[in-house]
C-alpha cells in the first residue's frame, strides 16, 4: 500500500512539471517611455493591469475540456481555477484604484474604474488603436499576459494535489499580498546544483546598495560550508541579510517522509550558528509543501514563505535580461510583493542590478528583510 501510494505522488509530482511550456517574458523596449518618476510608473501599471484583466476576462468562456487542452492536462480542478480567478479580479481591482490616483498629472490608461463591475467592462473593450504611441507594446505585452496567465492557471489546475504558490493553505503561509503598494521584498533561493554560488557576490552588492533580502537556504550546504570556512566568515558573508530555511535538501517536502526533519535540523543549524541573520521562514522547494503541516510550522515557530514575482530563472529557463524583464512586468502589474531569484543562477546578477536602475526614480521602496513576511 505504501509503495502504492508512492507511486501515486510521484504521478502527481510529474504531472506538475510535465510540458509547462516557456516561461513568459516581455522586451520592456516595446514600452515608449522610462520608469523614471512615480506617475510614469502608473501609467504603465495602469496599461498591465487592464491588459492581463482584458486576457483574465477572455478564458472564463472556455469549457472545463477546452481549457484542460490549453492546459496540457488531462484534468483540471475546475474549484481552484475558480478561486485562483476571484483572487486575482481582486487584486485587479485593488491595483488599478492605486494607479489611478495619478490619473490627474498623467491620463493615459484612465478609465472610469469605480468596482469590479466596471473594471470588467473596461477590460473587455480595451484595445490600442494602430496609431497610439503605445502600439508597439500592446502584441507582446498581450502574449506575455496570455503565457503568464496559462503558468498561473496551470498550478490552480492542479492545486492542491500538487502544491505550489499559486495559494496558501492558511494564514501560517504568507506571501506578497498583503504587503503595502510600491513595496517589494527580494528574495533568494537556492537549488540542488552546488555551482555556481552567487550568495558572496549578491550580499556584498546589497550591502553596497543599502539594501537587503532574505535567502533561503539548504541545511546540508551551510553544513558544507561550515567545513571549509570558519563561522565568523559565514557571519560576515551573510551580514545585514536574513536567511531562512529551504530544508535539509532541495527536493519536494510533499511526499517525503523526512520532510519534518528535513526543516528541524536546518533551523536548528542556523539558530545555532548564524542567530543574527535568522529569521523563522519556510521557503518550500518549488513551493511544494503539505496541507496538513500548520501543527508542525506553529510547533516550531515557523511560517510557511511563498511568493508572487518568480524571475523563473532556473535552469533552462530566463536568462539575466529576459528574467529582469519578467519580473519589471510583473512589478507593474502586481505593484508590490515578494520577488522570488535563483541564488544559484547568474542571470540574477543581471536581473536584479537591471532593475535597481530602471525603477530607481519610479517612487517604489524595498522591504527591510526583518520585516517582509509579517
Amino acid at each position: 500500500m505504501r509503495i502504492a501510494f508512492l507511486l501515486f505522488a510521484w504521478l502527481l509530482s510529474f504531472g506538475a512539471m510535465a510540458a509547462p511550456g516557456d516561461a513568459a517574458t516581455l522586451d520592456r523596449s516595446t514600452w515608449p517611455e522610462q520608469l523614471n518618476s512615480p506617475t510614469l510608473f502608473d501609467v504603465a501599471s495602469r496599461a498591465e493591469i487592464l491588459m492581463f484583466a482584458k486576457v483574465l476576462l477572455g478564458t472564463e468562456s472556455l469549457d472545463e475540456v477546452t481549457l484542460a487542452q490549453r492546459l496540457g492536462l488531462r484534468t483540471i480542478n475546475v474549484d481552484s481555477i475558480n478561486q485562483l480567478r476571484d483572487r486575482l479580479w481582486q487584486r485587479l481591482l485593488t491595483n488599478y484604484n492605486f494607479a489611478q490616483q495619478s490619473c490627474d498629472q498623467d491620463a493615459s490608461f484612465c478609465f472610469l474604474v469605480e468596482d469590479l463591475a466596471t473594471l470588467r467592462e473596461q477590460a473587455a473593450k480595451f484595445v490600442i488603436s494602430e496609431d497610439s504611441f503605445y502600439i508597439k507594446w500592446s502584441e507582446p505585452s498581450r502574449l506575455f499576459h496570455l503565457q503568464y496567465l496559462d503558468e498561473l492557471l496551470r498550478k490552480a489546475a492542479l492545486f492542491p494535489q500538487t502544491s505550489s504558490e499559486v495559494d496558501r493553505f492558511g494564514d501560517y503561509e504568507r506571501n506578497g499580498e498583503a504587503m503595502n503598494d510600491r513595496l517589494f521584498l527580494l528574495t533568494f533561493d537556492t537549488a540542488a546544483n552546488a555551482i555556481p554560488d552567487n550568495t558572496g557576490w549578491l550580499t556584498e552588492y546589497l550591502r553596497k546598495s543599502n539594501l537587503n533580502g532574505t535567502f533561503f537556504v539548504l541545511g546540508k550546504d551551510i553544513q558544507a560550508r561550515l567545513g571549509e570556512r570558519s563561522v565568523a566568515s559565514l557571519q560576515a558573508t551573510y551580514s545585514q541579510q536574513c536567511i531562512g530555511v529551504q530544508g535539509w535538501e532541495f527536493r519536494s517536502h510533499s511526499y517525503w517522509q523526512d520532510w519534518q526533519d528535513s526543516v528541524r535540523r536546518s533551523a536548528d543549524l542556523l539558530k545555532t550558528k548564524l542567530p543574527e541573520n535568522y529569521v523563522p521562514l519556510f521557503r518550500p522547494p518549488d513551493g511544494q509543501r503539505r496541507a496538513d503541516a500548520q501543527g508542525f510550522f506553529e510547533a516550531q515557530g515557523l511560517q510557511v514563505a511563498l511568493w508572487d514575482i518568480d524571475a523563473q530563472d532556473g535552469a533552462g529557463k530566463l536568462k539575466g535580461s529576459q528574467s529582469g524583464q519578467r519580473v519589471l512586468t510583473l512589478m507593474l502589474l502586481w505593484r508590490h510583493g515578494v520577488i522570488n531569484f535563483n541564488v544559484k543562477q547568474d542571470a540574477v546578477k543581471t536581473a536584479m542590478p537591471w532593475i535597481f536602475t530602471q525603477t530607481a526614480q519610479s517612487g517604489i521602496g524595498w522591504e527591510d528583510c526583518q520585516n517582509g513576511f509579517r
